[in-house]
C-alpha cells in the first residue's frame, strides 16, 4: 500500500485486522496462531521508523481497535488553567 508493507489478518466472522508498515514473516494464506510472530515493524510512510498503524474492520467498516484491546477509553474534558 503506497510503498509500505501491509499485513492483514482475517480473524473470521467478518473481522480483519491490519498493521503497517511491516515486513511480513508469513506468506498470504498462512494460518497463524495467537502469539505467533507474523512480521517486524518496517519503515515507510509519513512517520519515523518504528511507527506502526493498526486498524480493524468488521464487515468492511473500520471500527476502533480499542474494542479488541480491552475497551474504548472514556474521554475526559479538563478545565482550562
Amino acid at each position: 500500500m503506497a510503498g509500505r508493507g501491509v499485513l492483514a489478518i482475517d480473524h473470521g466472522d467478518g473481522v480483519v485486522s491490519a498493521i503497517e508498515p511491516v515486513d511480513a514473516a508469513v506468506s498470504a494464506g498462512t494460518v497463524v496462531s495467537a502469539g505467533q510472530p507474523v512480521g517486524v515493524v518496517a519503515s515507510g510512510g509519513h512517520c519515523a521508523d518504528a511507527c506502526t498503524h493498526f486498524g480493524v474492520r468488521i464487515d468492511g467498516d473500520y471500527v476502533s481497535p480499542f474494542l479488541f484491546l480491552g475497551g474504548v477509553p472514556l474521554a475526559v474534558l479538563l478545565p482550562l488553567r
